[in-house]
């Protein structure tokens, strides 16, 4: 069954709008994306931040920290050291 030009014309221009709707919502995604990534590089600062200050009083309290609360940076390379 072949289109006829007003339905062929009607399908573009809902095809097209659709095209625009999606594009929108890519950049909308995007988007919030930079959003998450710039809030997830601050709560990582701010979390180093306060590691040191509880490694640090730690530290000068002379309690030993359990692996487990050792930082996830030294905890990784640990184990993929002992991978290796």
């Amino acid at each position: 069954m072949a289109l006829t030009k007003d339905q062929e014309e009607l399908y573009r221009k809902t095809m097209e709008e659709a095209k625009k709707q999606m594009d929108h919502i890519e950049e909308e995604m995007e988007e919030e994306i930079q959003k998450i990534r710039a809030k997830l590089a601050k709560l990582q600062e701010i979390k180093k931040t306060i590691r040191q200050i509880y490694e640090g009083t730690a530290k000068l309290l002379g309690v030993e920290l359990e692996e487990e609360e050792q930082p996830e940076e030294d905890a990784s390379q640990q184990s993929s050291a002992s991978a290796n």
